[in-house]
């Protein structure tokens, strides 16, 4: 790197957005992900060590998972390299992967690649890394948004370690907004910036955990407010809301009752308490919450805690939804009472929520694969595999059901979904006893 090439350098890491100057260097310096990263979980002992294996980084945006990759990056004795499924083929794998066994030929060194974004690899693309994961010619770090269990291949899968990350905490993306605003060498600690502890504590809770976010918020209210009498940039609660494109919704003179007014609107609709829930939608309406995030809050309850006990309430719930984007206030108000009063008096199960929830840890947990007899048999050569052999045709038999297995033979017995004895679901419960009680019948 030539004196040009070096300045261009510095020059790009003083432009860079705060986000990316403010990423940790060290171990030390990540803040949250305690789970995977506290001083006695197996990645920090590995990352210290200098002992990593294959790892796989899962979960939403601005978590911290390139993050971990480049704090990986500059504490390793390995090679790393840098590419992005997004804009990266198979020719640029070609070159780290020709480099990579020319460097642990000639100095036995390691290489360690970082795929961001991975799940945008075709299959193709993930099955040309597998034999130098396997032969540890690479080392394989892989980011991703999207379930891995989904998105990358089995093989894969089964040579990685899997590492979920979570959405930071509030108190943490508080931490990093403070250590921003006061650090001189990479923050904004030169520009003087005061951050009010109401705008620190909306930004960190209102962007979702989303540390990126809440940092480009900071930079923005940073760099476009002017200094008052005494130097200092002040950024204060609308200041950041203007910063981030969202209202804040005031409640009194204390912003906690923001958060309680909605945990109170939401457990009056589950508790059936149609008055308590319609008085906490009008407090909330008259301090000018977004509608729409009143109608998302209803929607989920209507799925989460009614379900099948009346599924009527989801579409009551969706159809007010558009209602109140179509016309908007005052007259939305009447749409959502009626909605939340729907929902309110409505029988309660969370059977449906507990469903999904016990499938997913068992997705999570446990490796399975299809029956081969509910295997797609419409392919060519199918038939060889016994893909497809002894399937039974449900609506062949009397009451469109026959007894057979459709869950993997690892979970076969199985119960995730279990109807109450509320409302429409007692009627599910009464067809599934009816239907399980024929099984004795059949062969």
């Amino acid at each position: 790197m030539d004196l040009f090439d070096y300045m261009a350098e510095k020059k790009k890491e003083t432009q860079a957005p705060l986000a990316l100057r403010m990423r940790p260097r060290t171990l030390e310096e990540v803040v949250g992900q305690e789970h995977i990263i506290g001083t006695d979980k197996l990645l920090y002992r590995a990352i210290k060590a200098d002992k990593l294996s294959s790892v796989l980084f899962y979960g939403p945006p601005g978590t911290g998972k390139t993050t971990l990759a480049k704090v990986i990056a500059n504490t390793t004795s390995a090679k790393f390299t840098q590419i992005n499924a997004t804009t990266s083929g198979k020719k640029d794998m070609e070159v780290v992967v020709k480099e990579a066994k020319e460097r642990l030929g000639m100095y036995g060194k390691k290489t360690i690649l970082f795929v961001d974004e991975i799940h945008r690899f075709n299959k193709g693309q993930q099955d040309y890394l597998l034999p130098y994961v396997e032969d540890g010619t690479l080392v394989l770090i892989g980011a991703t948004t999207e379930n891995p269990y989904f998105e990358v291949n089995s093989a894969l899968i089964s040579r990685s370690v899997i590492f979920e990350l979570k959405p930071l905490e509030v108190r943490d993306i508080e931490v990093l907004l403070e250590r921003a605003a006061g650090d001189k060498e990479r923050g904004l600690g030169n520009l003087s910036v005061e951050l009010t502890d109401d705008a620190k504590k909306f930004l960190a809770d209102i962007s979702g955990g989303d540390a990126r976010l809440a940092l480009n918020a900071l930079e923005l209210g940073a760099l476009t407010t002017k200094p008052q009498a005494d130097g200092k940039i002040h950024i204060d609660l609308d200041t950041a809301s203007e910063c981030i494109q969202k209202r804040v919704v005031r409640y009194d003179k204390n912003q906690d009752q923001h958060y309680d007014t909605i945990s109170a609107f939401i457990k009056s609709m589950r508790g059936s308490d149609p008055d308590a829930a319609v008085y906490y939608l009008a407090k909330m309406l008259y301090a000018g919450e977004d509608i729409k995030f009143i109608a998302r809050r209803i929607m989920i309850c209507a799925s989460e805690d009614v379900g099948n006990a009346d599924p009527r309430a989801l579409n009551v719930a969706v159809s007010a939804s558009l209602a109140v984007e179509r016309i908007g206030m005052p007259e939305a108000a009447i749409v959502l009472s009626q909605a939340v009063t729907y929902v309110a008096c409505a029988p309660k199960s969370n059977a449906a929520s507990q469903a999904i929830f016990g499938a997913m840890d068992s997705v999570k947990n446990k490796k399975t694969s299809v029956p081969s007899h509910l295997q797609d048999a419409h392919y060519k050569g199918s038939g060889e595999l016994g893909h497809g052999t002894g399937y039974q045709y449900a609506h062949d038999f009397p009451y469109h059901y026959v007894k057979q297995q459709y869950l993997p033979s690892e979970l076969e017995g199985s119960v995730f979904y279990e109807p109450t004895d509320m409302g429409y679901e007692q009627k599910i419960r009464e067809y599934l006893s009816f239907l399980h009680s024929r099984d004795k019948k059949q062969p």
